[in-house]
């Protein structure tokens, strides 16, 4: 791409992540058809991890520090194993749509848990708003069938469905303070590592090794699970840190109402995934309070000159599945 092309740089790099992010939830699902959910994950991460650090060392960065490697474990258990791989198993039974609806609602908890655990500003009475909308889509979203047990998702897999965005925040909250490689890439690449070794411990931990069989993993799941690191964790990630140190950082994180909409829709065309008009109500409720959240978080870092960025995603993360 020519230097002399910022604009079109920045569409292409917003394209790949509103697009790309918003199909890696239908890349797990085919993935993990037969792939073990947490092995899959692992794997993924181990493989993209190492690439991000055999580059990262071949030019001239140093290797990390013990101190550096331990945030790494704390921050990728929170990030990659809460996060991503709690919603990597969640989508054996939790639809790919609904799993992109709720991991959209990470700004809402990441409002509540800097507030409540971590000294941030009080929520104003818009974000309050904002975070009491959002409660009330996934509430919408999930209906009452959780709740009597006739639903086609299990209680387990929706609660650990709801806990990844919340893992995922608190990590992302953890992250500010790490002690990380001052160089990006290479702190995201040991997280990879990181988070890819707990997954592995635990895919072995609960049996998953015994449903491994390689001679019958499919060429689809095959596809997806190339196209998850390539795509998912390389390419979009890349794309989403430069943006993130060329545009204000409120607007790259509009990728959070926009993915949801585009793994709904493939979804419903590629998987057959039903499309109520209660999970569209829902669905229109959880994207109007993350915009409103975010739009209020901008309007905030503008007036007291606040460039930090949104909390990286895997991803991330981005987004949890990225």
């Amino acid at each position: 791409m020519s230097r002399n092309s910022p604009v079109l740089k920045i569409i292409l790099a917003f394209a790949a992540i509103y697009v790309i992010w918003g199909t890696t939830y239908l890349g797990i699902r085919v993935a993990i058809d037969t792939m073990p959910p947490f092995l899959m994950a692992a794997a993924r991460f181990i493989v993209a991890g190492l690439a991000m650090f055999i580059f990262m060392r071949l030019r001239g960065q140093p290797i990390p520090r013990r101190l550096h490697w331990r945030s790494a474990f704390i921050v990728g258990g929170f990030l990659l194993v809460g996060g991503n791989g709690f919603v990597t198993w969640a989508e054996q039974e939790v639809p790919t749509g609904i799993a992109a609806l709720i991991v959209a609602t990470v700004p809402l908890w990441m409002t509540v848990f800097d507030w409540s655990l971590f000294n941030g500003p009080r929520p104003t009475w818009r974000i309050s708003f904002g975070v009491i909308l959002g409660l009330a889509g996934i509430a919408l979203l999930i209906g009452p069938k959780l709740l009597d047990g006739t639903g086609d998702v299990s209680l387990a897999h929706w609660t650990i469905m709801i806990l990844a965005p919340l893992l995922w925040s608190i990590g992302s909250l953890l992250s500010r303070k790490a002690e990380m490689p001052e160089n990006t890439f290479m702190s995201t690449s040991i997280e990879m590592l990181a988070g890819g070794l707990l997954l592995l411990l635990i895919g072995l931990f609960t049996g998953e090794s015994s449903q491994l069989a390689v001679a019958d993993i499919s060429a689809r799941s095959w596809a997806a699970f190339l196209y998850l690191i390539i795509f998912g964790s390389i390419i979009a990630f890349t794309a989403y840190i430069w943006l993130l140190q060329n545009v204000q950082a409120t607007r790259v994180g509009t990728y959070s109402y926009v993915n949801p909409i585009i793994a709904v829709f493939l979804g419903w065309v590629i998987l057959g995934e039903p499309l109520s008009a209660r999970m569209l109500a829902a669905a229109a409720v959880i994207v109007l309070a993350v915009m409103l959240i975010i739009r209020q978080r901008g309007s905030a870092q503008q007036e007291e000159d606040d460039t930090a960025a949104l909390p990286v995603q895997p991803v991330t993360a981005a987004q949890p599945n990225e």
